[in-house]
């Protein structure tokens, strides 16, 4: 498709861009980049519909889910180098759609459970089950584990990890000088060594600050929902007209959905920052290396398995659970130890080598040809 001209007026010779040139434009990565930070600031300010804010809570759960994928599957922490920047997008994100829902619910709240959208609904649904208190209680859980536990822990690493980070990194960088001046390695690989030293420098500082992020996005969640069910009861009561019990029950239903629709994100993403700067001592994705780790101890293996049988038999214990799961950890100690003596009955190749220099089958072969001294 052609540029479209404007006509012969004062712009006789401007044209509109195309489709291809518009979606060319929209595919490269910048563009792209800088839509979706505007999109999230026009998501702050104009009001949304129900139906485009249930589009928009299924993308915040998707792109938490990809992050925390993506943190399990990198084999070093410097491959998702952007993951603070990330992870500022994905905070803005959902702090842009509380602030949407927060004026649909307060807004239309009166109208039903279905005012701030089909998502939020049925999350309300599914979790209180008929009763506001466990939505509260299971609401609560989620922003104390979130808070407490994983945002805490995940930012305290990051902050040792920076700190250790930055105290090693002269002594690092002389390594790779005295590697250099004994001609161990070539220039491209020593330049290529100290950039990843500063990459690494800089990507444990940038989680430091970043985990900041996270624990400020719990605090807003909660503080969020403590202003919308008690604004919500104000408005349904004093100006919608609605009985306390009725505006309880909307105005908790649609806060707790809320509440959840933004936590259940966060506390992946938290998850996600947590393993990533947990992960700063180990190589290969974490199934390979925590497969790797557990099974390397099979005596292990097969003390958990025998635990598992005791309990297995107590009084008033499940039998079929725990005697499924001794099985199956003592299949993999009889597994693993199989490996292992497979392993060391393996000759190492270095040592064929240094037997063959010093009296192999060759060696051997020149000494018969020898003739004999008489």
């Amino acid at each position: 498709m052609a540029d479209i001209p404007t006509g012969n007026g004062p712009l006789g010779g401007f044209k509109l861009p195309s489709f291809q040139t518009v979606s060319a434009t929209l595919r490269s990565g910048d563009i792209a980049l800088a839509t979706g930070v505007m999109a999230i600031i026009v998501i702050l300010i104009l009001p949304m519909p129900p139906m485009l804010l249930d589009g928009l809570l299924a993308i915040s759960i998707v792109f938490s889910v990809m992050i925390m994928m993506t943190a399990l599957f990198i084999q070093k922490p410097l491959e998702f180098s952007s993951f603070p920047t990330v992870l500022l997008i994905a905070t803005m994100l959902r702090l842009g759609l509380n602030l949407a829902t927060t004026r649909l619910i307060l807004s239309e709240g009166h109208t039903g459970t279905d005012a701030a959208g089909n998502v939020i609904q049925a999350f309300g649904h599914f979790i209180m089950r008929g009763n506001f208190i466990i939505g509260v209680v299971v609401f609560a859980i989620l922003v104390v584990v979130n808070f407490i536990v994983i945002t805490k822990g995940s930012g305290r690493i990051a902050e040792v990890a920076a700190r250790f980070s930055l105290d090693a990194m002269p002594g690092k960088q002389m390594a790779i000088d005295a590697d250099l001046s004994a001609g161990l390695i070539d220039e491209d690989t020593a330049k290529s060594r100290r950039a990843e030293l500063e990459g690494e420098s800089a990507f444990f500082g940038n989680m430091d600050g970043a985990s900041k992020f996270v624990r400020g996005d719990a605090i807003a969640g909660l503080i969020i929902t403590f202003i919308n069910v008690i604004a919500g009861m104000i408005i349904g009561v004093m100006q919608e007209g609605l009985t306390f019990s009725e505006a309880g029950n909307v105005y908790t239903l649609l806060t707790i959905g809320d509440g959840l629709v933004s936590q259940i994100p966060a506390l992946i993403v938290s998850t996600a920052a947590g393993i990533l700067v947990s992960k700063s001592g180990v190589t290969g994705s974490a199934d390979k290396a925590l497969a790797r780790q557990f099974t390397g101890y099979p005596k292990a293996l097969g003390m958990s398995s025998a635990v598992m049988t005791l309990l297995a038999f107590l009084p008033g214990m499940p039998f079929i659970p725990f005697i499924t799961l001794a099985g199956g950890v003592g299949y993999m100690a009889y597994r693993s130890m199989k490996a292992r003596d497979a392993a060391a009955l393996q000759p190492n190749p270095a040592e064929q080598a240094g037997s063959r220099g010093r009296g192999g089958p060759a060696n051997r072969s020149t000494n018969q040809r020898q003739p004999k001294n008489r």
